[in-house]
């Protein structure tokens, strides 16, 4: 592995130019949803806003497994979904700058 900053700065450029999600890009746009969960709990409680998150979400998801990724039986898929979920929701719960 190339520890050279200069190379990794490289590297990711190339990543991000093919069209691959970098960690990096994966935060950011991560944060752009944050922030518009934050923008509009200025208005909404936030006791309803994480619903209609998980709402969007699970519409999202359902939309990229039918037409994108054709996923011709669901239940492995929401299975896997629900595993990937309890896992980050795991580890923000945990995060003590949460």
């Amino acid at each position: 592995m190339d520890d050279n900053p200069s190379t990794n700065r490289k590297q990711r450029r190339a990543a991000a130019a093919r069209g691959e999600m970098t960690d990096q890009r994966f935060m950011e746009i991560a944060d752009k949803f944050i922030d518009v969960a934050n923008r509009e709990n200025q208005t909404v409680q936030a006791t309803d806003l994480h619903m209609v998150f998980l709402y969007a979400a699970a519409r999202y998801n359902a939309h990229v497994a039918k037409n994108v990724i054709e996923v011709d039986e669901h239940e492995p898929y929401v299975t896997e979904m629900l595993k990937s979920y309890q896992e980050m929701l795991r580890n923000h719960l945990a995060d003590p700058s949460v």
